[in-house]
């Protein structure tokens, strides 16, 4: 794979490099690249800077052009990411609505749906959170229990989902739920779309030792949407749901290495600031992270490559996830190694200062858990990309 500009592509990046000089100025600049998905540091401000982007066409960059997008080529998306991340740009906040929702809606949406739903998207002005999990259906995602019955023309949905990252903050949810009476496993699950400023909807923080809520329990007791507010065909929720979780394991995850450049310079050169890196296994940690994050660029790439392709993201995508959520746990404990006694002394009254390694480290202990575990990437990789017989059920 040739991984230089072609004279498009150059041109491409010159107009990203141009545009972000221009725009990333006063508090957009002075927030820089804090935050992330999950994160709610400068949320204002971020939103405010994500309506720009929006405005300006970069929010829906991959979109067809009947859709408000750019049509933008797998290299130009990349080329757009790695020129953000250049530019240090602030985290972007309709992560589940751009990244996660909006694709899962052109591929599977009617053009009613994609009417309604993609330009409340591109304007900022609707915000997405993703209703998967529950308490006994994490990873094991076909064991979601939520039901939702047919009442007249509407859903009545009743049930809990549980890590549902800022609930807070979205306005609509796509949730996984059984329609079906009496069905089990992946069969009779249906992909709803949910108004989540309605009653019977109760939302409720879970509080971490970072200080921050992102997270969130959301108890469904009579919530209501119309019956046309299905994605997909009734009772075949769990292709659409596995095609959103391609989405998050990979595309929508290409942009991590980017960020992860970035938190291994900070950490070499925190490590030279304060001595660690005159430790030789310290330094040898450091190559060895540094040899990961070049790893994942090369995995992306190939990545890339499938999907130019074959127009989808497959099963190799749990490579990818597996990969950075491994590195980055090891990561963070590097972080604290390279910290050292600063490592280990924050006030123990809340809340509480942390600095940007630690968040490194506390928040990459969740990473081998959400967006699948990784026991179960392990399982998809061993299963339906090497072929080997299925783990005994």
């Amino acid at each position: 794979m040739d991984f230089h500009d072609s004279p498009a592509e150059a041109a491409f990046r010159a107009e990203v490099r141009g545009w972000l000089a221009d725009h990333l100025t006063a508090e957009y600049a002075a927030l820089g690249g804090v935050g992330g998905e999950a994160d709610e540091t400068g949320w204002d401000v971020r939103r405010e800077w994500e309506r720009l982007l929006g405005a300006h066409g970069w929010v829906g960059l991959s979109w067809p052009k009947d859709h408000g997008g750019r049509a933008a080529s797998f290299a130009e998306q990349v080329i757009f990411q790695e020129e953000y991340a250049r530019a240090n740009a602030p985290a972007r906040v309709s992560f589940f609505g751009e990244g996660l929702f909006a694709p899962t809606l052109i591929q599977f949406g009617t053009d009613e749906q994609k009417r309604r739903y993609l330009p409340k998207i591109q304007s900022v002005d609707e915000l997405w959170c993703q209703g998967f999990s529950e308490p006994n259906a994490g990873s094991d995602l076909a064991n979601v229990q939520t039901r939702a019955v047919l009442d007249g023309d509407e859903w009545v949905i009743n049930g809990q989902k549980v890590w549902t990252t800022l609930a807070h903050r979205a306005d609509w949810c796509f949730v996984v739920t059984r329609t079906v009476e009496g069905s089990q496993g992946h069969k009779g699950l249906s992909f709803l779309l949910v108004d989540m400023h309605q009653p019977g909807i109760e939302i409720r923080p879970l509080r971490q030792m970072t200080g921050s809520a992102e997270f969130n329990e959301v108890f469904f007791d009579g919530a209501r949407t119309p019956a046309d507010h299905v994605l997909g065909p009734v009772g075949e929720g769990w292709s659409v749901a596995m095609a959103t979780l391609g989405f998050e394991r990979g595309t929508a995850f290409l942009s991590r290495q980017l960020a992860f450049q970035r938190e291994m310079q900070d950490l070499i050169d925190a490590a030279q600031k304060n001595g660690a890196a005159r430790d030789p296994l310290l330094r040898n940690k450091l190559a060895g992270h540094y040899v990961g994050v070049k790893i994942m660029q090369y995995n992306g790439q190939r990545m890339l490559t499938q999907m130019s392709r074959t127009g989808a993201v497959g099963p190799e995508a749990s490579i990818g996830k597996l990969y950075w959520s491994t590195w980055h746990r090891a990561f963070g404990e590097t972080a604290v190694q390279v910290l050292g006694t600063d490592g280990l002394t924050i006030r123990n009254d809340a809340p509480y200062e942390l600095d940007a390694l630690h968040l490194t480290f506390m928040g990459s202990r969740a990473e081998t858990i959400y967006a699948g575990a990784s026991e179960i990437q392990r399982n998809i990789i061993g299963e339906r990309v090497l072929g080997l017989p299925r783990e005994p059920r």
